[in-house]
Parts: structure tokens; C-alpha cells; sequence
């Protein structure tokens, strides 16, 4: 039996996961689960999957939810803030933790858990775009293995397999478009929250729906790519793949491409990760081939969705430049969704940040932490009206 801890269990990707085990229940038990400040959500996983503890990073949420399994009598532990998430993903008991919160506040739990020895199913992209050298050399270190629970890094992971990887000639990481695919950068001058987080083909959470639309997103796939499989970024290639069948391909020095091919559901690459290396029954539609119109492939349009450029800019730099990409564009996101600026301010917010601050080539873990305080500071006074 496999014992987990899952940060994030009340988002998109952790509610999955709970999914996931839910159909296989007598190989898992969580022993943690996070949440940021909805603890009314955190209830129904306490009944049913019992964790012996809850950290929720809003202390008010946490009081709250001490308060209701005291007068149930739940004997659970409850914690709050990072130092909550820190202790969950680092129990001695757990055999590995999924790391499914959004943005940086993944990056030093993670660290934590790979340092104490556990392995990773990591849906937290910033973890890696922030501090992959870091995260990489540590899990090399500590023997863990970091399992890609993304589609399209899930997707590439089981196209690696049984392969060497000096025989790698690229990755094609694929992408829906997003919903704005073939727009101009005229049709995207007032774009409202609501357009952007409605995406064509998957159903996330409020901020990744707005990378999507930005071709951000797949941006920080790059980077996370490029230190998951170790493959140099100009033999990452992006190309639109607007069904969202084929998830990622490997074309391997002979020519030969292999591609991961399934319907369109996080529940698959999830149970891969957390299953390895073991298949298990399916839990998502199979593909029916005789309903599949047809295949098509186009060319992202990186002068209109500039992000994606940026991102592979920035992971070019390396050092602290994708963190820098990186705090840029989660507050500039919140603040599109907010209303306080308009969308295509995004990429010109990350683009004045990537510019404006100090590019340091080998930061530790705290020079990380310390930029990317800087900039959502700078972010907010400059453009959040404050």
C-alpha cells in the first residue's frame, strides 16, 4: 500500500487525484492533505478518506476547521501556514507526495519532501521553472523520483520508456491554443477574465486557464521539460495540437517519433505517476478511433503570444531569470483577474521584470525566495494601484 500526502487536494489536480485513489482504494492511504482557505471542501475528504492530518495555509480556515473536528471528534491534526505544508510532505510514514498547489508556494515543501526522501508526482509547475537545478540536483541526491503529472510531461515520461536518453533528437510538447488560438494581438485588446478562462479542452483552475490562454503555460512546460529529461531547449520544440489527443512526442535520432496518444483527462497522467511503475484498469474514456475526425498540427504564434517566447528566453538565461518570468507572471495574473489591468499588460509586465532585475546565474534556494518577494513587490506598486 502506498501512503500519500497531497498538497493542493481541494484544487483541480488534487480532486483528480482523490479521484484516482477513490478507484483504488484498498492500494492507497493519505496520510496529508493541504488546502489553501476553503476548509468547508476539506470536510468531505476528512469522512471519507480519513487523513491523519490537514495543513491549511489560511490560519482562519485552520481555527475553523480545528473548531469542526473537535465537536466531531475527529482525532486529526491540524496545521497551518508553510510550516504546515513543510510537516505533511515530510512524515516519516509517506511514500510520496503530490504536489498539485498552484505557484510558488509549492517550491520549499517540494524541496523538503525530496531532501526527507519521498518521491514526487509534481503537477506544480513553478517548483521546477523556479528552482530546477536545485530541485534536480536534490532529488539525484536523495534517489527520489520526480513523476511528471502534467499531460504532456506525463505523456513524454511514458514515451521515454524502454529508450535511452542519448538517443533523443527533440521533444514536441503539444498545446490545445488555448481558447484565443489564431487571434491577433488587435483581438486581444480587451479581453475580459471570463473569455480567457475558458478553455477548449480542459477543465483547470482559474490562473493556469489564464497561462493557457497566454501560451505562458506551455512556457513553463519548456522549462520543466528541459530539466525533467534533461534535453537542451532548442530540442524542445512546441507545436498546436487543437484536439488534445496526442499529448507530447519524442522523435528519437533515426526519425522515429512516438507519441502518447489518449482522451483528454488529468486522471490519466496521475494515475501513471502515482502508480509507477506499475498500469493500472483505466479510469478515463478510451480513445475511439472512429470517432476521431481528424489530426492537425500548427505553429504556435509567438509574436501575439509572447509569453511563450519569454519563457524560453528565460530558461535560456537560467539562473534566476525564470523565477523572475515567473513571480511576474503569477501577479500580473491576479491582477488581469482582478480587473486592475488589461490582458496584454501581462507579457509586458514579465517583459519589464525580465529586464529590470539582476540576472544571477547560480542562486541558491533563499536567492530564489528573495527575487521572487522582489518582484511581485515591484509588480503590485507598479501596476496593482497600491
Amino acid at each position: 500500500m502506498k501512503k500519500l500526502t497531497i498538497l493542493g487536494a481541494t484544487g483541480s489536480i488534487g480532486t483528480q487525484t482523490l479521484d484516482v485513489i477513490r478507484s483504488d482504494i484498498e492500494n492507497f492511504a493519505i496520510v496529508g492533505i493541504s488546502a489553501n482557505t476553503n476548509w468547508e471542501k476539506v470536510i468531505p475528504i476528512i469522512e471519507e478518506f480519513h487523513p491523519k492530518y490537514v495543513a491549511m495555509m489560511d490560519e482562519r480556515a485552520s481555527i475553523k476547521l480545528k473548531k469542526y473536528c473537535s465537536t466531531k471528534k475527529y482525532l486529526i491534526e491540524i496545521l497551518h501556514g508553510l510550516e504546515g505544508l513543510n510537516y505533511i510532505s515530510t512524515l516519516s510514514e509517506i511514500d510520496i507526495v503530490v504536489t498539485s498547489v498552484v505557484g510558488i508556494i509549492g517550491l520549499v515543501p517540494t524541496i523538503r519532501a525530496i531532501n526527507a526522501g519521498k518521491d514526487i508526482a509534481l503537477a506544480n509547475k513553478e517548483t521546477l521553472v523556479a528552482a530546477g537545478r536545485l530541485v534536480m540536483d536534490a532529488a539525484k541526491k536523495n534517489n527520489v523520483n520526480i513523476l511528471p503529472v502534467d499531460s504532456e510531461h506525463g505523456a513524454i515520461f511514458q514515451c521515454l520508456q524502454g529508450n535511452k536518453a542519448d538517443n533523443i533528437s527533440k521533444i514536441i510538447l503539444t498545446a490545445s491554443g488555448g481558447p484565443f488560438r489564431g487571434k491577433k494581438r488587435l483581438d486581444l485588446i480587451d479581453i475580459r477574465p471570463e473569455d480567457a478562462i475558458k478553455h477548449p479542452k480542459w477543465n483547470m483552475g482559474k490562473k493556469i486557464s489564464i497561462d493557457s490562454s497566454t501560451l505562458m503555460n506551455k512556457g513553463l512546460e519548456v522549462i520543466e521539460a528541459h530539466w525533467l529529461f534533461g534535453v537542451d531547449y532548442e530540442d524542445i520544440q512546441v507545436v498546436i495540437q487543437p484536439q488534445s489527443i496526442i499529448h507530447s512526442m519524442v522523435e528519437y535520432i533515426d526519425g522515429s517519433i512516438i507519441a502518447q496518444m489518449s482522451s483528454a483527462d488529468m486522471r490519466l497522467p496521475i494515475q501513471y505517476a502515482i502508480n509507477y511503475p506499475k498500469r493500472k484498469n483505466t479510469v478515463i474514456d478510451k480513445l475511439d478511433f472512429y470517432n476521431v475526425a481528424c489530426l492537425t498540427f500548427e505553429k504556435p504564434d509567438m509574436d501575439t503570444f509572447k509569453c511563450l517566447k519569454l519563457a524560453y528566453k528565460a530558461g535560456k538565461m537560467d539562473g534566476n531569470m525564470p523565477a523572475i518570468m515567473n513571480a511576474a507572471n503569477e501577479v500580473a495574473v491576479e491582477l488581469f483577474l482582478d480587473k486592475k489591468i488589461k490582458y496584454l499588460i501581462i507579457q509586458d509586465i514579465i517583459e519589464n521584470c525580465m529586464n529590470k532585475f539582476e540576472h544571477n546565474i547560480n542562486p541558491n534556494l533563499e536567492e530564489i525566495l528573495e527575487i521572487d518577494l522582489k518582484v511581485r513587490e515591484y509588480v503590485r506598486n507598479n501596476y496593482g494601484g497600491v
